[in-house]
């Protein structure tokens, strides 16, 4: 059953999220939102998805897909265009070469980009393929290889993290993704002042273990 109206934050029911949006923007419930643009797309990847016989429910704000208790898979829409993203993308094999990175500090090639709402249809078969080879590795329980991430850290959050253990003890406890993702937008600062606010404006979230996009 839906919300009978858009709440603020993310989605948690999958439905909303072809109703309102993903909820972690100023256009969720609004028809600018990208889901209203890709709304034909999105749905063919969802019954591709469904009809393969995974789990669906709503994590981060959007569509994910599941098997055997793993993430396998999740949908999500652009300004510019709408993607299948794979979860342990470093296992895929990727025979045809269609995988693309979702940005520059992506490791590895992990998603499906689409830029018409037909091309989900017509690349039907090579979709359930690849979810087929994600689900068989989530069945197996073959994971990716841990990746070492040399994380070079800059000096106000080396300053900060030696002044305030618990800060410390909280920033090393996190995944090296999220670890990344703090060094991401702080290196994105152009001053030195700039990095400080950051760092104090990202504390409630490192002290509660999430990384700097999640809400």
């Amino acid at each position: 059953m839906l919300q009978t109206g858009p709440q603020p934050g993310m989605i948690t029911r999958v439905e909303d999220y072809f109703v309102y949006g993903c909820g972690r923007c100023a256009r969720f419930a609004t028809p600018d939102c990208s889901t209203k643009a890709w709304a034909t797309g999105l749905t063919t990847l969802r019954r591709i998805a469904l009809d393969a016989g995974l789990t669906e429910t709503a994590k981060w704000g959007h569509p994910c897909f599941m098997h055997e208790s793993r993430n396998i898979a999740i949908i999500g829409a652009f300004r510019g265009d709408f993607r299948l993203t794979f979860m342990n993308a470093a296992l895929m094999l990727d025979p045809e070469a269609v995988l693309e990175k979702q940005g520059p500090n992506s490791h590895h090639a992990d998603c499906l980009r689409f830029t018409d709402t037909a091309t989900p249809a017509a690349l039907e078969p090579l979709i359930r393929a690849y979810l087929a080879e994600a689900m068989g590795y989530a069945k197996a329980g073959i994971l990716p290889p841990k990746e070492r991430v040399d994380l070079d850290l800059p000096l106000e959050l080396v300053e900060a993290l030696d002044a305030d253990p618990d800060l410390a003890e909280a920033f090393h406890a996190l995944t090296p993704g999220r670890q990344k993702s703090y060094v991401l937008i702080l290196n994105d600062a152009k001053t030195s002042a700039t990095r400080l606010a950051r760092i104090e404006r990202s504390r409630p979230k490192i002290m509660s273990g999430k990384g700097a996009t999640e809400r």
